[in-house]
C-alpha cells in the first residue's frame, strides 16, 4: 500500500460564485478527499470569510485559514517565502496552489496548477490587484517541485515561455461531471424563469476580453437566419437584439441551458483547456470552437474549429451545426469522446504528482 501524503489545497477558489477554477478546485478536493492515502486539507487566503471555506469543502477535507490578506500575501510572496503557509496550516507533505500563485512553504514541496498563460498575452486586461501575477507565477513556477497544466498545449508552452524543465510538468486533464450525460433541454417552467427562446446559441462562462465575445456577435449580426444567442454565466455580455443573457446559473440550471442549446460556441483566442466543450458533448450539443492549440486538443474530431476572428467562417460552422447537427461527429461519438474526461483521472494524475514533487513516486 501507497504511503499516506498529506495535502494542503489552496480553497480560496471555493469562495463564492465558481467559475472555471473554482469547479476544478471543488471537484479535485471531492475526488481527493475518496483515495484513502491522501489526508486532504484546504485553506483559504482571505482576511475575512475564509470560516466559510468549512462548509463548502467536501466531507472528509478539514478547513485550515490564513486570515490575511490575499493582496498583502502576493506582495510578500513576490520577494521570499515568507509567511510560510504552514504558519498557519500546520506541517503538510505537499502544498498545492490550485489558482496559478504558489504560496509560501516552509518545508512542504510546492506544486502549482497553471490554467493557462493568458496573463502574459494581455497583461493590460489584468485587474489592478492582479497587475503583479505574471511576476508571481514565473517566480513559483521556478520554485515549484512540479506544475500541472490542463492541457499539453499549455505545458509546453509554460516550459517554453516561462523557461522551466517539461520534465516537472504533469498535464493533470480535467473532468466531465457524470450529470452532464443524462442533462435534458430545460421544460416550459424553466425556459420562462431563465427568459430563454425557443432556439438559441449558447456560449457559457464568464465575460472576459479573450473570450472572443466581439467576433461572436458580428458573426451572429451578419447571420439573421441563426437562432437568438443566449450568455450563460457572469457579465457583462455584449447586448443587442437576438441576444440575452441569464447570469450565473447553478449547475442544475447550467445543464439543461446546454442540454437545450442548437449548438454551443466558445469563441475563445485564448483556453487552456475549454470544460464547456467537453459538457456540450456529453449532453449531445453541437460544439463550435476556436482553433486554437488547447481547443484541439480537448475537443479532438468532435467539433467544428474556426480560425479566430473569421467572422464569415464562424457564422457558417455554427449554421451548420444549427442545420445538420451532426455533420461533425455523431451523438455516440461526442459522448464517447467526452467519457474519456473524468475527474477521477484528474485526481489520480495530480496524486501522481505530488508524489514526484515530494519524491514518493
Amino acid at each position: 500500500m501507497a504511503r499516506s501524503l498529506s495535502v494542503l489545497l489552496d480553497g480560496t477558489p471555493l469562495l463564492g460564485a465558481r467559475t472555471g477554477i473554482g469547479r476544478y478546485t471543488a471537484a479535485l478536493s471531492e475526488e481527493l478527499v475518496s483515495i484513502p492515502e491522501v489526508d486532504t486539507r484546504a485553506v483559504a487566503f482571505t482576511l475575512r470569510g475564509w470560516r466559510r471555506l468549512r462548509h463548502v469543502l467536501p466531507y472528509g477535507a478539514r478547513a485550515r485559514g490564513m486570515p490575511v490578506a490575499a493582496r498583502l500575501l502576493r506582495m510578500a510572496w513576490l520577494r521570499s517565502d515568507f509567511p510560510p503557509v504552514e504558519l498557519f496550516a500546520g506541517p503538510t507533505d505537499v502544498v498545492h496552489g490550485t489558482n496559478f500563485v504558489l504560496p509560501g512553504r516552509f518545508r512542504a514541496a510546492g506544486v502549482v496548477t497553471i490554467h493557462d498563460l493568458a496573463f502574459l498575452d494581455n497583461p493590460a486586461e489584468l485587474a489592478p490587484s492582479d497587475r503583479g501575477l505574471p511576476e508571481l507565477v514565473r517566480r513559483g513556477a521556478r520554485r515549484a517541485n512540479v506544475i500541472c497544466t490542463p492541457t499539453a498545449a499549455v505545458a509546453d508552452a509554460v516550459a517554453e515561455r516561462l523557461d522551466v524543465s517539461r520534465d516537472k510538468i504533469v498535464v493533470t486533464p480535467l473532468g466531465v461531471n457524470p450529470a452532464w450525460f443524462t442533462a435534458r433541454p430545460p421544460d416550459d417552467e424553466r425556459r420562462a424563469r431563465l427568459g430563454l427562446p425557443s432556439r438559441y446559441l449558447l456560449f457559457a462562462g464568464a465575460a472576459g476580453p479573450r473570450k472572443g465575445l466581439d467576433w461572436l456577435t458580428r458573426a451572429h449580426d451578419a447571420a439573421p437566419d441563426l437562432p437568438d444567442l443566449v450568455f450563460a454565466g457572469p457579465g457583462p455580455f455584449p447586448r443587442g437584439p437576438r441576444r440575452s443573457q441569464t447570469g450565473y446559473l447553478s449547475d442544475v440550471d447550467l445543464r439543461t441551458v446546454v442540454a437545450g442549446a442548437s449548438a454551443l460556441v466558445l469563441p475563445s483566442r485564448d483556453e487552456g483547456f475549454g470544460l464547456p466543450v467537453l459538457e456540450a458533448m456529453a449532453s449531445d450539443v453541437p460544439v463550435v470552437c476556436t482553433d486554437i492549440p488547447a481547443l484541439r486538443e480537448v475537443a479532438g474530431e468532435c467539433a467544428s474549429l474556426v480560425p479566430y476572428g473569421d467572422v464569415d467562417g464562424l457564422a457558417e460552422a455554427l449554421r451548420t451545426a444549427v442545420t445538420d447537427p451532426h455533420a461533425v461527429a455523431t451523438s455516440a461519438s461526442r459522448r464517447a469522446h467526452a467519457a474519456n474526461f473524468t475527474w477521477r483521472t484528474c485526481a489520480e494524475l495530480t496524486v501522481g504528482a505530488y508524489r514526484l514533487a515530494s519524491g514518493r513516486h
